[in-house]
């Protein structure tokens, strides 16, 4: 080591000989960093100032989207033509729900293309708080893929406003309708259904209802048991014992004259992940407006249009299903004397759930299944076939909205229907090797793979007691509610002053105030905008102020993110104090109504 430091010491005096013009040889000048440092900043603050205006323009597209889709009733954000075959509001029990056939993708007629051996394809977009059509939105998606695969396609949507005094029941009555109807157009080939989100417990309602009269039913992000979630990841469910039950749906039902604003359950959803909310979706849309403009526009279309949902149907809702979970308990009463029993259900079931889904993990997606077959041996028993499809890391929207999700995993499912239909009774995991890893690949690129499981390693963990407690506390206030505060809140409220509280809705004012029709100004910007598109001067990642505007957006969004964790964690605990500490007692035992 000693003799070898002179040479060392040597070899480092030549790397910084010095060349003619006295400038170390291998470094720029002091001045050229100087000067390519200034360049680095003026063309960076050129490019912040062109993406803040394009980025005010695209909010101000928004509001004015949205006010455009508002005139034109808020049409469902199909990227598909279609006919309609039913209008639910003209049945015998109407209700605002209407059934279509996919008629055209653009300029090609589906004639020609679809396979007649092929079951029909229902797909049911969910009530919750936003319009229909985020199923086929796009190409890539459920309907598009359904309609790749040479099926007929039907598409079952909804209208903003539900018929007066519309109930659940009624609601249930007119989708087997709709049901009954493709049947009819298709005798011999049994109806695919297909339920995203909350749709998913009214194609477990229909499967429970029409039984031997529908195919396979796909379930994607469906919560069947509300209950079910993991402490501190899945805060949603312990709203309703944080709140003290349902009594605040029918308070916010009244003051809509009768009818729930489905801005308030989107407030909801934004609720859950206040990073991206207040910070990441805004800032990605800022990052990359040059290439993020349509797809943030097309999303927020269907995001922005808020639908509204009647007092009854609300109340049963959030009452029997989100604080009794009535549904997985057999206690579900659609009609006097009838009650709804999943154990009726004998078409196969394939469950799509997502271990990144805050909303419906899957625990709510397959908990419901040990709690009416308590066994492997009683699941084969009954002749029922459940396969279920876990995605490790998409979100909630991700399951029926990502166009990777739609070319893999629902082109396997539904690839896969005839196999669906050929499996012994029992319960199935289902495996997609795709080793390609392209997610726009057919059968035998890649392989579909159904490893049977046991219904006894579904052991997720048992919340029941506090939940119990919770129903009856619901049950509780809502009796007071009514008794008490309700017919003054109602006798207070009329058609106008329920329209100035959706009008004053956060979720609406916080996009609206960037139109040109609140803001004037905002003409100005659309402007601006024309101008910075013309001589749009981008900078690239490599630049060092842009590259510490990437790490300062890291630290904002981080704080959100432990900020809306400590919030869960807290809700957890109150929760938790609240009705296993304070509120002990002896629960009382689950019990199941008959069948009607």
């Amino acid at each position: 080591m000693a003799a070898n430091a002179p040479t060392a010491g040597k070899d480092r005096r030549k790397s910084r000989r010095k060349g003619p013009d006295g400038v170390v040889l291998g470094q720029a000048p002091k001045e050229t960093q100087i000067g390519a440092s200034l360049a680095d900043l003026f063309g960076y603050q050129i490019d912040f100032w062109q993406r803040g205006i394009l980025y005010l323009d695209t909010l101000r597209q928004r509001a004015q989207n949205m006010i455009e889709h508002e005139r034109a009733g808020k049409p469902p954000v199909l990227d598909f033509d279609y006919e309609v075959i039913l209008d639910g509001r003209r049945l015998a029990r109407p209700a605002n729900y209407e059934l279509l056939r996919i008629t055209r993708v653009g300029d090609t007629c589906l004639e020609d293309c679809l396979d007649e051996s092929r079951s029909p394809v229902i797909v049911v977009d969910p009530r919750a708080g936003h319009g229909p059509g985020i199923g086929g939105f796009k190409r890539d998606s459920e309907v598009g893929m359904a309609l790749h695969e040479g099926h007929p396609v039907y598409f079952v949507i909804f209208f903003p406003e539900p018929v007066p005094g519309q109930t659940l029941e009624d609601v249930l009555h007119v989708l087997r309708h709709f049901v009954e109807e493709v049947a009819r157009r298709h005798p011999g080939k049994a109806p695919v259904l297909y339920g995203n989100c909350q749709a998913g417990w009214a194609i477990a309602l229909l499967s429970a209802d029409c039984e031997g009269m529908v195919g396979p039913a796909v379930l994607n992000g469906s919560p069947l048991s509300y209950w079910s979630g993991e402490s501190g990841v899945n805060p949603m469910r312990l709203a309703g014992g944080l709140l003290g039950g349902a009594w605040l749906v029918h308070l916010l039902s009244d003051l809509g004259d009768g009818r729930f604003d489905g801005a308030n359950l989107v407030a909801n959803f934004e609720a859950l992940k206040p990073a991206n909310t207040l910070w990441k979706k805004d800032y990605l849309l800022f990052a990359g407006v040059d290439n993020q403009r349509e797809r943030f526009l097309e999303f927020e279309r269907w995001w922005t249009g808020f639908y509204l949902l009647s007092k009854q149907e609300i109340t049963a809702i959030v009452e029997n299903l989100f604080v009794a979970n009535q549904l997985e308990r057999g206690e579900l009463k659609v009609c006097p004397g009838c009650y709804v029993d999943l154990r009726r259900i004998r078409n196969p079931l394939v469950i799509f759930a997502s271990s990144g889904d805050n909303i419906t993990p899957p625990h709510q997606a397959l908990n419901w299944i040990p709690a009416i077959y308590p066994d492997t041996q009683t699941l084969k028993a009954a002749g029922q076939r459940i396969v279920y499809l876990i995605n490790p890391h998409v979100g909630h929207l991700g399951i029926f909205v990502s166009a990777k999700v739609a070319r893999l995993e629902h082109r396997a499912i539904l690839e896969s229907l005839r196999e669906l239909n050929d499996l012994a009774p029992g319960l199935y995991e289902m495996k997609i090797d795709n080793p390609t890893g392209d997610p726009d690949c057919h059968k035998p690129q890649f392989q579909v793979r159904f490893e049977e499981r046991r219904v006894e390693d579904l052991a997720y963990p048992n919340q029941t007691p506090a939940f119990e407690r919770v129903r009856r506390i619901s049950e509780a206030n809502v009796a007071w509610y009514e008794t008490f505060l309700g017919p003054w809140v109602r006798l207070f409220t009329n058609p106008w002053t329920a329209e100035v509280m959706r009008q004053l809705h956060p979720a609406r004012t916080s996009r609206l105030v960037y139109s040109e029709c609140f803001f004037p100004w905002m003409s100005g910007v659309k402007w601006l905008a024309t101008m910075a598109e013309a001589t749009r001067q981008p900078v690239d990642t490599s630049n060092p102020y842009r590259q510490w505007e990437e790490q300062l957006s890291e630290m904002v969004g981080s704080g959100l993110e432990y900020a809306g964790n400590v919030r869960d964690s807290l809700s957890e605990l109150w929760f938790r104090g609240l009705y296993d500490w304070l509120l002990p007692g002896q629960d009382e035992p689950a019990s199941k109504g008959s069948n009607g």
